[in-house]
């Protein structure tokens, strides 16, 4: 026992001391979507106009990165000096002291050039507690070659009950096109944060003023069979396993006539280099269905420094150089506007060399600007969060529920009995953390 105790320590001290050269070496845990990779990819960069600084990379996918780096963090265990942290954790983090304050980078970071609902979202009580990397709502993506071909228009706003009439229409399995590809692998952060959304414009909510979970309400119940209904009849084969990579990667390659989900697919989809549709994709907003809410969400990927890093000094200079305007600009010199991380500042979307190459910009600003964290439901309710309920339960709660959504979807169990074990779930897990009696 006491070796195993000398080797921990030994382990530690490695960990916190430069490396070999003399360099101080940084452990950055990050999710692996395509923004994320390419700032792997300018990591000699970095290290050019940081000589004392060398970056260690751990990318990991959506899921497992939040188990991993919650653990890490939770325990203290301070094995990474950068994550990458969504919208849902920061506030419920930060409350808890596990992240350092970001509210001071300095004037080149230039922190007022933050949309404000992206830097609301990362910050607790006006102090800001990381830096965003790429910021989002959602939106309807689709192809304008099938929807001419077939005399659809699409609507200023469209409904559900129209991009399902549409996806009807559009859907040729026999071509290898599907009329809709929505989000169906489980996850509090994959299928779950796109069926609130959309429970949303149902009129749902997650829980009442009283906390209790709502998954039985008629509200809940016409969103999900909505839901299930359309992307059994309409949706690729095997959707129970696709989440934004995999949707993104299939509408680009042109399988999907329509796909709702994050704004930041928009300029992957926009680039010939990395969309085979880039030229016949169009961009609308989220469907409403008139209630005074619609399916949009708000998010953010972002970088944050936990409190047990030894290496804080060395990991703001990264988090100023990454979330900074200095990354976008090497990014839009070297590889072009559309490589540029969205969502983030207002600086992005009122540049004309952006918004020249970039039809979705005002669709994604306007997405960005329009939601309402405070109230994201037609009914009032006692979280703050659009697609997530920004406290610590909801996570655990969220992956419970992604996975009897996704039982339902694959046809495991009915639509019905999957909210009826949510709402178990949810309710048993509430009066386990005291919400409830």
């Amino acid at each position: 026992m006491r070796l195993w105790w000398v080797s921990l320590a030994l382990l530690l001290l490695g960990a916190c001391a430069p490396g070999g050269d003399g360099r101080t070496t940084l452990a950055i845990a990050t999710v692996n979507n395509a923004d994320m990779v390419r700032l792997k990819d300018f990591t000699r960069d970095f290290e050019a106009s940081h000589p004392a600084i060398r970056l260690k990379w751990v990318m990991l996918e959506e899921n497992v990165l939040r188990q991993r780096v919650t653990t890490d963090v939770a325990i203290g265990a301070g094995q990474y000096d950068v994550i990458t942290i969504g919208a849902y954790e920061v506030p419920v983090w930060a409350k808890r002291g596990w992240l350092s304050r970001l509210d001071d980078l300095g004037p080149a970071y230039r922190a007022d050039d933050l949309i404000a609902p992206i830097k609301a979202v990362v910050s607790l009580e006006g102090r800001q507690y990381a830096a965003p990397f790429n910021g989002e709502s959602a939106m309807t993506m689709y192809r304008t070659d099938l929807f001419r071909q077939a005399g659809i228009e699409m609507p200023a706003v469209p409904s559900w009950e129209f991009l399902i009439r549409a996806a009807e229409r559009l859907n040729r399995p026999q071509d290898g096109v599907y009329g809709l590809c929505l989000r169906g692998k489980a996850g509090w952060g994959e299928n779950v944060a796109l069926i609130v959304a959309m429970s949303n414009a149902y009129g749902a909510r997650l829980f009442d003023e009283k906390w209790r979970p709502q998954f039985d309400s008629p509200e809940w119940k016409a969103a999900f069979a909505t839901y299930v209904s359309a992307l059994r009849r309409f949706g690729p084969p095997g959707a129970v396993a696709n989440g934004f990579n995999e949707n993104l990667a299939m509408f680009a390659q042109g399988k999907c006539a329509i796909w709702f989900d994050s704004t930041v697919a928009a300029p992957f989809l926009s680039d010939p280099a990395t969309s085979k549709v880039s030229s016949v994709v169009g961009f609308a907003p989220a469907p409403d269905e008139g209630l005074g809410r619609s399916s949009g969400w708000l998010w953010t990927w972002a970088l944050a420094i936990p409190e047990t890093s030894r290496k804080a000094a060395a990991a703001r200079e990264f988090v100023r150089w990454a979330a900074g305007p200095e990354y976008a600009a090497l990014v839009a010199r070297r590889q072009g506007w559309l490589a540029v991380p969205p969502g983030t500042r207002q600086s992005l979307y009122l540049d004309p060399r952006y918004r020249k190459v970039a039809p979705f910009a005002a669709t994604t600003l306007a997405a960005i600007n329009a939601t309402d964290p405070v109230s994201p439901s037609v009914k009032p309710v006692p979280y703050v969060g659009v697609q997530y309920a920004a406290i610590p339960e909801f996570q655990g709660i969220g992956t419970e529920v992604g996975q009897q959504f996704s039982a339902a979807l694959a046809g495991q169990i009915t639509p019905e009995a999957a909210l009826a074990a949510a709402q178990v779930a949810a309710t048993r897990q509430m009066i386990a953390a005291g919400y409830l009696k």
